[in-house]
């Protein structure tokens, strides 16, 4: 979902839903298949990641961090400088089309991999995580 995506799993109107990630816009802070927790509705604010429609292909999801509030929506950035694929592109997103806040993201274990105890244990301590807010996301887009 990351700067192409899906819906993973989640009920209409439920509060929270489940969501993959695909693509590298996210990167460091999500990789291509994480599976992330979106809260919907929940409280929006600059520096978060949310889950939003494409405002030029809307049956596209995308994940990226809320910068600022500007006429017309939000304006959204991916965390990967060298991806395209947010508002540089396409300019602001309207309101309506912000879905939700992810709160969580977890890894899957990887398919194939050795089950070792040593490698159970590295992916028990790194595998859920919560995705936090950046409070100077705004200052990063100023000093572009």
């Amino acid at each position: 979902m990351s700067g192409s995506g899906r819906e993973w799993a989640g009920e209409a109107g439920a509060p929270f839903g489940i969501a993959e990630v695909t693509g590298v816009s996210m990167v460091p802070t999500l990789l291509h298949g994480d599976r992330l927790l979106v809260h919907y509705g929940g409280r929006l604010r600059p520096g978060c990641v949310a889950v939003l429609r494409h405002p030029l292909q809307q049956d596209l999801l995308v994940v990226k961090r809320l910068i600022e509030r500007r006429d017309g929506g939000w304006w959204v950035l991916g965390d990967n400088p060298d991806a395209e694929g947010d508002s540089r592109v396409f300019g602001a997103v309207p309101p309506e089309l912000v879905l939700g806040r992810v709160r969580a993201r977890y890894r899957p274990v990887t398919p194939g991999r050795q089950r070792s105890a040593g490698v159970v244990l590295s992916w028990l301590v790194s595998c859920v995580r919560p995705v936090r807010s950046v409070r100077s996301a705004s200052r990063r887009l100023r000093a572009r």
